[in-house]
């Protein structure tokens, strides 16, 4: 269980390329509250620091992969018939054209680090963390099976409401994937969730389905 006080704040981010940005919804209490758009990863950090939030989710790799494999999360993933994009190493995400979001992705982790230390598998959350997720396998969680990604904006928008969440501010897929990355972070902060990975390369975290 979680030692986080009742009335929380936790915030979910959706991770795009330079252009794109960032898209961040935080909810209180499993209930939307607010959101924020910005390009800037520090905008995103000093946001979360404005509201208290105590946890936050984001939907793009927490680490490299060290061997320039598949990370043993996605792996574990894939083998629950849940696919997603292989992390590269560093080196290779640095330099490739298709990485940019995830460059974004591991500049965040770091303005959010002095405050959000980087999740390592604790059954028990007491301080404030960031963590890695993945909003297909977060909506397959909620629904109990695997879900068709040609839906997702109806189906992930379905399964907020039923969890409470009030999808109306939440124009489009970003703002959506945001919201169940915040749903997630409120999961971790319930003690209703499940982990796949390891420590060396990073933990997914996921709804407890």
């Amino acid at each position: 269980m979680s030692q986080h006080e009742p009335g929380s704040i936790v915030v979910g981010v959706n991770v795009g390329g330079p252009k794109k940005g960032f898209h961040a919804v935080a909810i209180q209490d499993g209930q939307y509250r607010e959101k924020l758009s910005t390009l800037l990863a520090k905008e995103v950090a000093a946001w979360c620091r404005s509201i208290k939030a105590s946890v936050v989710g984001i939907d793009v790799p927490c680490r490299w992969s060290l061997t320039g494999r598949v990370r043993p999360s996605e792996r574990a993933l894939a083998a629950e018939g849940l696919h997603t994009f292989s992390t590269p190493s560093q080196v290779n995400g640095v330099a490739h054209p298709f990485y940019p979001w995830m460059v974004q992705g591991a500049n965040l982790y770091r303005c959010l680090d002095p405050d959000y230390r980087l999740f390592e598998g604790q059954r028990s959350v007491s301080d404030q963390v960031c963590f890695e997720t993945f909003p297909h396998a977060v909506a397959c969680a909620l629904a109990g099976k695997i879900l068709s990604a040609k839906q997702k904006c109806a189906d992930r928008s379905r399964l907020l409401h039923e969890a409470g969440v009030s999808a109306e501010a939440l124009a489009n897929i970003d703002w959506i994937d945001a919201a169940l990355c915040a749903l997630v972070a409120h999961h971790l902060v319930m003690g209703t969730f499940k982990t796949y990975g390891d420590v060396a390369e990073g933990f997914i975290v996921v709804p407890q389905s």
